[in-house]
């Protein structure tokens, strides 16, 4: 790995920065929705578009990166991403922040698939979950740290967490562009292997074996259960435990802060230790175990420790299952990561969808169904681990 270090930290700054954006705009809805006078679905739906757009692109995106290469496509996410936040700063009316977020979606699809297949790539099987750790860290901390910082700059006014991110956006195109190497050599052998196999069988048929389509299923649930219990924390907390915007910000920021050292110091030696499929089912256990907790608690700190255990869970559970699905071919490299991002845009298309009709009804309603979800997960992990997955030389 040693020789490409350099483009492994530019792929991870990448990461984090696209994620931080998707992020940025949690804190900042209950802003938009007041000031424009839009309804709960109205704001739904805004973000929802972001993910459906990431669904729509991501198996698209993730062939054309296996046949154009990587960095070009990487390059041009980032600057579609800076000017979708640009687009969101300046937007007075639901079409066009809709359409930022459109943007901002596609944006994604063609970044974060697309940086997970280089990151495989330019690593050893050795170190691939080592790497798989820090670009799933850059991910889910960007996610996290995203509100935490939109709540800080939106102090200064709503736009100012737009424009930051879209300037940032812009750097990091450019470090991107004049920096990153991608192996070619890996990415023609990848080509040709997926070539001679998909003579024998169609590229997607050959991926879909029953422990895949378990992963993809995993990961479909689990941002779901996500995105059902993330979009909806913000309202949640504030109407059961009083938390005001500083203190959310605060609980946020802290389980970024947290999640990043654990995933970045402590995700391969888990690894090591118990190996993916155990810390998959520890942290679905945990999760539900955590959201039911919620829903029960009755001070400020129960309600802190579950959010920090729930996220931290989350964190880990998402590159252990990327990293199990890297290992499981050396072809198709970039069609695997699409379709990994694909289901987890379908989860962030339903979860905010369903947690916000069901919180109409009665606000514990989200956290019980994804309580029950996530527990179910759990369950479907003992059948995983009876069809373990066949890694590639």
């Amino acid at each position: 790995m040693g020789k490409n270090k350099k483009s492994i930290y530019i792929l991870v700054i990448s990461n984090f920065l696209i994620c931080l954006g998707i992020g940025l705009v949690i804190p900042v809805t209950p802003f938009i929705k007041n000031e424009f006078h839009y309804t709960t679905s109205q704001m739904g739906v805004m973000t929802s578009l972001f993910a459906f757009a990431q669904f729509i692109a991501s198996p698209i995106v993730g062939k054309m990166s296996d046949k154009v290469g990587r960095k070009p496509v990487i390059v041009l996410g980032l600057i579609g991403y800076a000017i979708s936040e640009f687009i969101f700063a300046v937007a007075t009316s639901l079409p066009i922040f809709n359409l930022s977020r459109i943007i901002g979606g596609l944006s994604a699809a063609m970044v974060v698939p697309t940086s997970m297949a280089l990151g495989s790539d330019l690593t050893s099987l050795k170190d691939r979950a080592k790497v798989i750790g820090w670009l799933s860290a850059a991910f889910s901390g960007g996610l996290i740290l995203g509100p935490g910082l939109g709540g800080i700059l939106a102090n200064i006014t709503y736009k100012t967490p737009f424009y930051v991110a879209g300037v940032l956006g812009l750097v990091s195109a450019v470090f991107t562009q004049v920096l990153l190497k991608e192996n070619k050599e890996v990415l023609q052998v990848e080509e040709a292997e997926a070539e001679k196999k998909a003579q024998e069988q169609g590229s997607i048929r050959s991926i879909l074996t029953l422990p895949m389509v378990m992963l993809f299923g995993m990961i479909l649930v689990s941002s779901f259960g996500l995105q059902g219990f993330e979009s909806i924390y913000s309202i949640y907390v504030n109407q059961v435990f009083d938390f005001g915007l500083s203190t959310i910000a605060l609980v946020l920021t802290l389980n970024g802060i947290i999640s990043l050292i654990l995933q970045v110091a402590a995700f391969n030696w888990i690894i090591n230790k118990i190996g993916e499929m155990r810390l998959i089912s520890i942290a679905f256990l945990l999760s539900a175990v955590c959201v039911f907790w919620i829903t029960q608690a009755h001070s400020h700190v129960e309600v802190i420790v579950a959010t920090l255990i729930i996220f931290s869970s989350f964190d880990l559970l998402r590159p252990a299952i990327t990293t199990l699905l890297t290992k499981s071919s050396r072809s198709n490299q970039g069609l695997i990561n699409g379709m990994n991002m694909s289901l987890t845009s379908v989860g962030n298309v339903i979860g905010p969808l369903m947690s916000g009709a069901l919180m109409d009804m009665n606000t514990h309603y989200p956290y019980l169904v994804v309580t029950f979800i996530l527990a179910a997960s759990y369950l479907l992990t003992f059948v995983v681990r009876r069809h373990p997955i066949a890694q590639a030389e």
